[in-house]
């Protein structure tokens, strides 16, 4: 995957803070977690498990083999590694979401530090009942874009229709591609575009009952009601600064988001939900994000410290291009 300047700066400021992880106190892992698994060094994706209490499944952005980790919320701690059988050796795995029937999919769909690939591969497997470390069967599916080749990182799969979507990952926005109703491992499966998604988009997850869709970019976030298939903006999302946010979903009962980042020993934070009342998922109904005082005050504290990270980033850059200039 591509990486920016902005990004880099933002980077090495969070690694001089030294920014804390959120303590796991929750049996949930609604108060967020840290993955500890030494592994486990670029946690590209996130998805809560629906028949596992506590358990997340989350994945390697490149890694030596077809590889799935569950991971226990209470205890940062690997209980199962999945090794993907019936697939070929994993390009750039970014996404991983859970679909009905607790069926698992993985989204083979990253550019590879700007390689373009004419076709890219989804995997679905059904979720273990037993968490040990185990091979399973996958099903691969082929998977081309109506306009072309394009990087991205979002996988989705709505939890009621079993329909998977992509979001194309673009500096000036992308868009919402929608696969046929059902996949086919006979052939091509073609994604076309269906909807903007105003965001440079690292990750995405629906809420458990369909109602909402979150995207995340590095810097922040965006709620949209699902609208039967056409996004409505709602609100954006209480993102935190992260060293490299890559992954987002939802609790099991959809009363809190948690996101995720790349790194070793990387913490997964929890943040609100738009529209969630009661501990419970978001009904769609349309209200904002930004009808609330405390998340628009929060978002705003997210986006002044994005601010400040990157022009301190930037100055940490101009300094050691000074130095390295002086030493040559």
């Amino acid at each position: 995957m591509r990486r920016s300047l902005s990004f880099l700066a933002s980077a090495l400021l969070v690694l001089a803070l030294g920014a804390p992880a959120t303590a796991a106190d929750g049996d949930d892992g609604s108060e967020g977690f840290t993955i500890k698994d030494p592994g486990i060094t670029e946690s590209s994706g996130l998805a809560a498990s629906r028949q596992h209490k506590g358990i997340y499944w989350t994945h390697n952005d490149q890694d030596e083999g077809a590889y799935l980790y569950a991971i226990d919320s209470k205890t940062g701690d690997t209980v199962a590694r999945i090794t993907m059988t019936g697939v070929g050796t994993p390009r750039d795995i970014e996404a991983i979401s859970i679909g009905p029937d607790n069926e698992i999919y993985v989204g083979d769909i990253g550019d590879n530090d700007g390689v373009v690939w004419d076709f890219v591969w989804i995997y679905r497997l059904p979720e273990p009942k037993e968490l040990k470390d185990q091979t399973v069967k996958a099903t691969q599916y082929v998977v081309k874009y109506s306009d072309g080749p394009r990087d991205a990182e979002s996988l989705v799969v709505h939890p009621k229709t079993g329909r998977v979507y992509i979001i194309d990952k673009q500096e000036d926005g992308g868009h919402l591609y929608d696969g046929p109703t059902q996949l086919s491992t006979s052939g091509t499966n073609v994604f076309k575009p269906v909807a903007p998604i105003d965001l440079w988009t690292t990750d995405a997850a629906f809420s458990p009952d369909g109602g909402q869709l979150a995207v995340r970019g590095y810097f922040g976030g965006i709620a949209y009601e699902w609208n039967d298939g056409k996004p409505k903006r709602q609100g954006r999302l209480s993102v935190p600064l992260q060293g490299q946010g890559e992954s987002v979903t939802y609790t099991p009962d959809g009363s809190t988001l948690l996101y995720g980042t790349e790194g070793e020993q990387s913490p997964v934070e929890a943040g609100s939900v738009p529209g969630a009342e009661d501990g419970k998922s978001p009904s769609g109904d349309g209200s904002s994000a930004a009808d609330g005082d405390g998340d628009d005050a929060r978002s705003n504290d997210n986006l002044t410290r994005a601010a400040l990270a990157l022009g301190a980033g930037l100055v940490i850059l101009y300094g050691l291009r000074k130095l390295f200039r002086r030493g040559t």
